[in-house]
């Protein structure tokens, strides 16, 4: 057992196992190297995070978005990015400060009911956001191979063995071949673009924020969707870890270094995941809003219309083989937060295969149960419901995340300063108050239905 006795870093914690031990400090960083081998040897970390940024998820929701609003809801794609980036630096602040990741750190803080609830609650949205990665891996092996639906779920199943390989040789790889899907989905929306031809001046008037986001309440939902897919509850758990995998110095000096770069890491990785969820936006604005398709939510829809729409036999296929990326990128790394999560919440210790396993099972089991009852219909409709819990589980990440940055004597000299602070909290505020906004719009719904 544990002390639980509070002590002088603000901690009930003495000591905590590494986080990730596996890959715990297995990257080295040469102190004597300039600034940009220090940038290359630091990046990594941040494109694994990106990658939940672009999950099929946000697939759905940017679809709706696009096909049903036009170019309107890029203010909120925008907003979201600016947003993950803030709570991604503070989460690689306090992975290097403390050598806790989130996890680890709500477990030491809080008592045993509060973290279990908390894990429970985090489990939810690992549940919710796993639906829709293998939900959108299964439907694209069907759209490219025709595989059925629940065959394609169970292959997704694979990438524990993947994982489970790739980390044996280096967590490196790993990050490596994330960055190479991340550069193919980006290279097929690239062309995509291309094909669609968007009016320029009515994208960048889409990035300007309009009140009637707020005030329409369909328009509402998907922008809780989109903010639910883009800020995802599982990926601050998981960067305030994978950046302790730097063997960085463990001085003052060493620690503020490793911030900035895991900063500037993570801030360029969802640059990327901006261009990508605008360009599945802008393109089904432009295919299909413009042409008066006002309700292209699912993706196979989206996949038979873009061929014909467009005149270009290959922008289908490119479609799907950009989902399939998308999707498999997605379960790599969930499958590292599922274990993280676990790790940290319970304090628990199991062989790599049987942690990887269990966290995926949780979520490759109802998947299964889905795409048995619902085959390819509704798909759509699971995709932005599993987007919209994700958003609601939110607030029990991000409020945990900003207090423990805040806090001095958990941070000593790395807290964030006041201004930092401030956006922080702003942030924390915005989602709440949108999540607070649908729940009364959705409550009110049902009881007019039942007043009815």
């Amino acid at each position: 057992m544990h002390d639980r006795l509070s002590t002088s870093n603000g901690w009930r914690l003495d000591r905590v196992a590494p986080s990730l031990p596996e890959s715990h400090r297995t990257v080295l960083i040469a102190p004597g190297a300039g600034f940009w081998r220090k940038l290359l040897a630091f990046s990594g970390p941040g494109y694994l995070v990106a990658v939940g940024y672009m999950d099929p998820g946000n697939w759905a929701t940017d679809l709706a978005g696009g096909s049903g609003f036009g170019y309107t809801l890029l203010s909120i794609i925008l907003l979201s990015n600016l947003m993950a980036i803030l709570l991604q630096a503070l989460c690689a602040r306090l992975g290097i400060a403390t050598q806790r990741d989130l996890a680890q750190a709500c477990h030491d803080h809080y008592s045993r009911p509060v973290s279990f609830a908390l894990w429970v609650l985090c489990e939810l949205a690992i549940c919710a956001c796993d639906l829709a990665e293998v939900i959108g891996s299964a439907i694209a092996l069907n759209l490219l191979f025709k595989i059925p639906l629940v065959i394609g779920v169970c292959i997704t199943a694979l990438d524990v063995l993947a994982v489970l390989y790739l980390q044996n040789k280096g967590f490196r790889y790993i990050e490596a071949l994330v960055v190479t899907l991340i550069l193919t989905i980006g290279g097929c929306f690239l062309f995509e673009i291309i094909f669609s031809k968007p009016q320029v001046a009515a994208v960048f008037a889409g990035f300007l924020p309009k009140a009637e986001i707020v005030s329409n309440r369909d328009m509402l939902y998907i922008a809780i969707g989109i903010l639910g897919a883009t800020v995802m509850p599982h990926n601050l758990y998981l960067h305030s870890s994978i950046v302790q995998t730097r063997n960085y110095e463990q001085s003052s000096a060493g620690k503020g270094e490793a911030i900035k770069f895991a900063t500037i890491d993570s801030s360029v990785a969802l640059m990327f995941a901006l261009f990508i969820n605008a360009a599945i936006l802008i393109v089904a604005a432009a295919t299909f809003h413009t042409h008066g398709h006002r309700e292209v939510a699912e993706i196979q829809d989206a996949y038979k219309l873009l061929s014909p729409m467009l005149g270009i036999p290959v922008a289908s296929a490119l479609f799907a083989f950009a989902l399939l990326a998308s999707g498999q990128n997605s379960t790599l790394t969930g499958t590292l937060a599922g274990q993280i999560v676990m790790e940290g919440f319970l304090n628990i210790r199991l062989r790599p295969w049987l942690r990887r396993l269990i966290t995926r099972l949780i979520a490759i089991v109802p998947a299964v149960f889905t795409a048995a009852l619902f085959g390819t219909s509704g798909t759509a409709k699971l995709l932005l419901l599993s987007q919209v819990t994700l958003s609601l589980q939110l607030s029990f990440a991000v409020i945990p995340l900003v207090l423990f940055t805040s806090d001095r004597r958990k941070m000593g000299e790395f807290a964030s300063p006041r201004w930092l602070q401030l956006l922080a909290w702003i942030t924390a505020a915005i989602i709440v108050l949108l999540n607070a906004k649908y729940l009364c719009d959705w409550a009110g719904i049902t009881a007019w239905i039942n007043a009815k």
